[in-house]
């Protein structure tokens, strides 16, 4: 009897485990099936903390090349930047970090040249920057531009470079109103200023719009990560104030992607859609290789490689009709490839300007 006994309570308590865990899988379905949709952050892991810096004094800075101090500028407390050397300041603040996600400052400057010195106003944020100020990406404002009646130099109101090779002069150049436009500014008053980072794009919001004064498809800086940083210029005072840096999870991509092979591009001007077949080599830093399709059939590529950014040129035939003689035109592209597929900007000079796409072809 003592035996069945056993078994028999035996069997009550796994039926009420069984029934317990019944009902605890139950109670767990409908917790989950409650929650909102994952697919806002499908990796599940929750993004890096935000970052505050309210610049009220220069505690986090690391200055290069001239004084931060701390000062009460039209009504706040902030940093000022002045240098006195021919040379910027640049002032990258401690604890920073971002790859993908949005910074957020208060800036103004303050134009101190003799009267009649042209000096439009410079003063900049800089991201993905190292610490030594040696390779950065950023943004920077030149206010009096924006009250320019001369429309090109309007159109310099704000303008994107990447440090060392990408300052202005050679994207000016090289790619004349891409990475530039006009905006809204004025000196001696506090602008909002908000950068937005995703992956290889950045956008630039200036007081609270929602619609950006300029996007950068492609930032050419070497680093996918890095801190932040204020800039100024020689003889002038810069005025930054309430930093927050709001990381997001970045997007999956890395540098270093590879050249070799052979890719299906496509390239959308403002003339129309050409297509071709580039067929590439890289040996170290230096591509080799042709382009068939629009333009002309085995045309010569040259070109370089730099941790997955390369730029190229071949000289083509340009067709303003079916009809017509095609002349001589060179086409240049420079962009990103990540794993087999590859964007950025195309031009045929003096022609045909625009962004490019392809896709590695597979091989068997």
């Amino acid at each position: 009897m003592k035996t069945h006994r056993m078994v028999f309570f035996g069997s009550v308590f796994s039926g009420q485990l069984e029934s317990r865990f019944a009902l605890t899988l139950s109670l767990l379905f409908l917790l989950f099936a409650a929650r909102p949709c994952c697919s806002q952050n499908p990796s599940g892991v929750a993004p890096p903390a935000q970052q505050n810096f309210a610049l009220a004094d220069t505690a986090s800075l690391s200055v290069i090349g001239g004084k931060a101090e701390p000062v009460e500028y039209l009504g706040r407390k902030a940093v000022r930047l002045t240098t006195q050397a021919n040379s910027d300041i640049f002032a990258y603040v401690n604890g920073s970090s971002i790859q993908d996600g949005t910074i957020e400052v208060d800036i103004a400057v303050k134009i101190t040249t003799p009267p009649g010195v042209r000096m439009p106003g410079f003063t900049g944020l800089a991201f993905r920057t190292r610490r030594d100020g040696s390779q950065y990406d950023m943004f920077y404002f030149r206010p009096r531009n924006a009250q320019s009646d001369d429309q090109a130099m309007r159109n310099h109101s704000v303008q994107y470079v990447a440090k060392p090779d990408y300052d202005w002069y050679p994207l000016r150049r090289q790619w004349p109103w891409v990475y530039e436009s006009w905006a809204d500014l004025k000196p001696e008053t506090w602008t909002h200023v908000k950068v937005e980072i995703h992956g290889r794009t950045a956008q630039l919001f200036l007081n609270r719009s929602n619609s950006p004064s300029l996007v950068v498809n492609g930032l050419k800086g070497e680093a996918l990560q890095g801190g932040v940083a204020l800039w100024g210029y020689p003889g002038e005072e810069s005025y930054f104030s309430n930093l927050h840096i709001s990381p997001s999870n970045p997007l999956p991509i890395k540098n270093g992607g590879e050249a070799d092979g052979i890719w299906n591009a496509v390239f959308a001007s403002d003339y129309g859609r050409f297509e071709g077949v580039m067929n590439l080599h890289r040996d170290g830093t230096k591509i080799t290789g042709t382009w068939s399709g629009a333009f002309g059939k085995e045309l010569a590529v040259t070109g370089t490689w730099r941790d997955g950014y390369v730029e190229l040129r071949f000289m083509g035939g340009w067709q303003e009709d079916p009809k017509s003689t095609p002349v001589p035109a060179v086409a240049t592209l420079a962009g990103w490839i990540d794993d087999d597929k590859a964007a950025g900007r195309m031009k045929v000079e003096g022609r045909a300007d625009g962004q490019w796409s392809a896709v590695r072809q597979k091989t068997r």
